[in-house]
């Protein structure tokens, strides 16, 4: 017998024609949804380059203990291209940047792991242009 899907809820409502809020379980997040934008919350294109970048750090703290993968930090960098016409992300490019002394083989297969096993990685993926690269901090900055 398979187990049950997971399932995810997410609520959204306008607030005025500057914002709106999405919530979901005990957190909010303000949405930009002002046409002259609005600089204290995140744009729609903007919420999906912080999912990726959430789903990417959630990625690597599931399969870290796995590989027996220690660090001890780590940053997302992420930058899209918006194609107008039709529009999308037409390309989406992101930089790991971890602190670890593993070897260049477990860097490697951390990042092989983080494209596999994705859920948003692995939405976005079909869709768009998406080119990363994992490094070690302090290398190549």
């Amino acid at each position: 017998m398979s187990q049950p899907k997971m399932t995810f809820h997410v609520e959204s409502r306008r607030v005025d024609a500057h914002s709106s809020t999405s919530r979901c379980k005990d957190a909010e997040i303000p949405l930009d949804t002002d046409l002259a934008g609005n600089r204290d919350a995140f744009n729609p294109a903007e919420l999906l380059l912080a999912a990726l970048s959430a789903c990417i750090i959630k990625g690597i703290e599931r399969v870290s203990p796995i590989l027996r993968f220690t660090f001890t930090s780590l940053e997302v960098k992420v930058v899209g291209v918006r194609q107008d016409v039709p529009p999308k992300m037409e390309s989406i490019d992101y930089e790991i940047i971890i602190e670890t002394d593993q070897s260049d083989h477990q860097l490697d297969l951390l990042h092989e792991n983080v494209k596999k096993y994705g859920t948003v990685f692995n939405t976005v993926a079909p869709g768009t242009v998406l080119r990363g690269v994992l490094r070690r901090k302090g290398a190549e900055e």
